[in-house]
């Protein structure tokens, strides 16, 4: 066989492997890993039954976090002065009215159900309410603070250990409140999502902060797959709420947009 011959024949060879290694790397991308927690979800038990409590979420002494000085006073007063206000019929202008998106750790709430999408790479939650969107990005650093530009929804980036969804988000706006709970800039979520059951599915969220908190607090939320379900657009148009000029919320019963 002629040197020629040869050569031609091992560029063959060359060209051949080369697309093997190529369709093998498409391949290894396309792979979505870990558990399959794709689909709808709504908040298990739900938030509006008889037998759960919204603010049952937060499992520490008082009714909220452990918050340093004078952070706990101020959170407890505003906590009083909104309840006070849903019982007399006069709601506190809070970001829903104000048609805000929920951010981070609010949007894992459901109180509508979500939709999560596994892609390879990266995890999407899609929320009805309000048409939200969080992206989880998989097996990427975390930008240093200054590359972190503050956001609703943060910078989330997730890993699996074993069967849990391991994410850890940072960079969420400092007027973007879970309960109205003040935090700092430096405030970092980790969230534990797992599979308990075929189509049980269970987050558990660790909130640190040492600048406002004295220890991290936990919300455990559970959610129940339903695969019968889509989801709608919910679009926030402010129809019917009325924003008064003290604060607080009325809806308008009169007929017809405003």
């Amino acid at each position: 066989m002629s040197g020629l011959k040869i050569f031609k024949g091992m560029a063959f060879i060359a060209a051949i492997a080369a697309i093997f290694t190529h369709l093998s790397a498409v391949s290894a991308a396309s792979v979505v890993p870990g558990p399959n927690i794709s689909g709808v979800w709504e908040r298990y038990p739900s938030p509006f039954s008889n037998d759960a409590d919204v603010f049952a979420d937060l499992p520490v002494p008082d009714g909220g976090p452990d918050l340093k000085e004078p952070y706990a006073s101020a959170w407890k007063a505003q906590r009083t002065k909104r309840l006070a206000a849903i019982q007399v019929g006069k709601p506190l202008v809070d970001a829903s009215t104000l048609c805000l998106p929920e951010g981070m750790p609010t949007i894992m709430g459901a109180i509508y159900p979500i939709q999560i999408l596994q892609t390879p790479g990266q995890v999407t939650v899609l929320a009805e309410f309000l048409t939200q969107t969080r992206r989880i990005y998989l097996d990427q650093p975390m930008p240093a603070p200054d590359d972190l530009a503050p956001s609703y929804y943060g910078f989330s980036s997730g890993r699996w250990d074993g069967d849990t969804l391991v994410i850890e988000t940072r960079g969420i706006r400092e007027d973007v409140q879970f309960f109205e709970i003040p935090h700092s800039a430096a405030m970092k979520i980790t969230e534990r999502l797992r599979l308990i059951g075929p189509d049980l599915m269970e987050n558990k969220i660790v909130i640190d902060d040492p600048a406002y908190l004295k220890r991290p607090y936990i919300v455990t939320f559970g959610y129940r797959r339903k695969n019968d379900y889509r989801i709608m657009e919910y679009v926030c148009d402010h129809l019917k709420d009325v924003i008064n000029k003290d604060g607080t919320v009325s809806i308008d019963a009169s007929d017809g947009a405003r």
